[in-house]
């Protein structure tokens, strides 16, 4: 079976993988958006399932003050003994820490604090009875510990610091055919990002390099695939397979704005008995699985807002305010309170998105919006993190009803349109947003069918390499009143996202 690369696109970075019964789970970092850590089964590896979210309550995550490069950095996902475990670190507070449960859609336990530095954890249960517990600090920095209550049983110790290349994160520790692998990613996540391996007869080492190092890497290859590593390895019966992350660049300048994608490649075994992904550590966007397909019901692209509770695509930034949302206040509208918390807080916004995973996609909300002053606004924003967002927006200029479309970049906060809604559209209308490789280009109007342009914005502008950090853009509802809270709710009759 062919299958395209990534297997997860949009912003699903740092992914870890296993395998239970003929069933794959996936899990993936998260940062500043909640719930956190989304957790994927399938049955191939390649039509994937979201089936819950690992933490999913504010006492598992807390994220006040989490920005964009912090929060839940990489988490591993691993099965023993009818307990799935899942590590990860909280860089906005509480550090390293596992959670555990009996069905991998939850509900998954309170955080069992771990005492080792580093981030990036994983862990392995060795045949010799030993739980390790290897993070990234230095290199490889692992311990023992009580699998139970988190506690170290021996001191850290750093037992490989990589090749050289810098930043040497994501190690995983595995134990195959007498041999302990350890496979870490250097270079750091970006460009120079590559998949290093070496072995060794005890979990100590000394660990001998593959002598093939790095086993990944698009470091000098052409094409639009870029910063392939922090891989995983999975073995499905006879056969292996490596999930990792990398991006999709575009433009002559090869920027990326959809995050770091979960990416899949079969891997065999060398007779030097090390590993190989993909064609000697390359990929492609096609590749073959040699896994039967196992199809899964594709995400809806369409939210009407008539359910008891949110599908699961569905993140808020950072923990939510839950007295700002609600979808029986009003039935069959999503109801958001804008607060005073606005775009540019790191503050619990009123805010609701969903990844954007597609160069080329369309997305559109019909909203209801009475503003009562020039500081309310309500409408679709296109994220990439507080400093580097667009927004088409309701509010009052000029004391008329109007839509604007607003552009800020790195503190710049520039309005580019500015129209009075009608008459015909102040009891409702419909906003929204055309992204291509290019731009994202912003209209409204009475229906999906009768749009008026209104402006547009450079899509490069939301670039990891123009606006930082490790996310992806994400379309989002918001509402707020910057500085005051909103006197009139904003209502979303629907909302619709469709890639191409």
């Amino acid at each position: 079976m062919k299958y395209k690369n990534p297997v997860l696109p949009g912003f699903y970075p740092d992914p870890s993988i296993c395998l239970v019964g003929s069933d794959f789970y996936l899990v993936t970092s998260s940062f500043e958006y909640f719930p956190g850590v989304p957790i994927f089964r399938s049955n191939d590896m390649v039509h994937w399932e979201q089936i819950g979210h690992v933490l999913d309550r504010e006492n598992q995550l807390p994220l006040s003050g989490a920005q964009c490069f912090s929060g839940i950095y990489a988490p591993t996902i691993r099965y023993n003994d009818g307990i799935f475990y899942v590590t990860t670190t909280n860089t906005s507070g509480m550090g390293n820490f596992i959670v555990t449960s009996k069905a991998p859609s939850g509900p998954w336990s309170e955080p069992i604090p771990v005492a080792q530095e580093g981030i990036d954890p994983s862990i392995l249960f060795a045949p010799d009875g030993n739980v390790y517990y290897t993070t990234s600090s230095g290199g490889a920095l692992q311990s023992v510990i009580d699998i139970k209550n988190g506690r170290l049983l021996s001191e850290p110790k750093v037992i490989w610091k990589g090749t050289g290349g810098k930043y040497p994160e994501a190690p995983h520790l595995y134990f195959i055919n007498e041999w302990y692998y350890l496979m870490l990613a250097e270079g750091g996540t970006g460009y120079e990002h590559m998949v290093t391996v070496a072995r060794s007869k005890g979990p100590w080492g000394p660990f001998e390099p593959c002598p093939r190092n790095p086993i990944l890497s698009h470091r000098s290859v052409p094409g639009n695939i870029r910063c392939t590593g922090h891989a995983d390895l999975v073995n499905a019966g006879d056969k292996w397979f490596a999930v990792f992350l990398g991006v999709r660049t575009f433009g002559y300048d090869d920027t990326h704005i959809l995050g770091r994608e979960t990416f899949l490649s079969p891997v065999e075994w060398n007779p030097d008995g090390f590993p190989v992904i993909g064609d000697n550590g390359t990929v492609s966007e096609y590749m073959e699985s040699r896994l039967e397909p196992v199809p899964v019901a594709e995400t809806p692209g369409r939210d009407d807002f008539n359910g008891e509770k949110l599908p699961l695509y569905w993140n808020y930034l950072r923990n939510p305010d839950n007295s700002l949302y609600s979808l029986g206040e009003r039935p069959g509208f999503l109801r958001i309170k804008g607060s005073k918390d606005s775009l540019y807080d790191i503050a619990p916004t009123a805010w609701l998105g969903r990844r954007q995973c597609h160069h080329k996609a369309r997305v559109m909300t019909r909203i209801e919006f009475t503003p009562a002053a020039e500081n309310e606004e309500a409408g679709l924003c296109v994220r990439k993190n507080e400093g580097h967002h667009y927004e088409i927006f309701v509010t009052m200029r000029n004391d008329k009803p109007s839509v604007v479309v607003r552009q800020s970049m790195a503190g710049l906060r520039v309005e580019t349109s500015c129209e009075p809604l009608p008459d015909a559209l102040q009891d409702g209308c419909v906003l929204a947003v055309d992204a291509d490789v290019d731009n994202y280009r912003f209209s409204y109007g009475k229906s999906e069918d009768a749009l008026k342009p209104l402006g547009q914005g450079i899509t490069r502008y939301l670039s990891s390499e123009v606006a930082g950090g490790f996310t992806g853009v994400y379309f989002a509802m918001y509402a707020t009143g910057n500085g005051k809270p909103c006197r009139n709710p904003a209502d979303f009759d629907w909302f619709t996202y469709n890639g191409i």
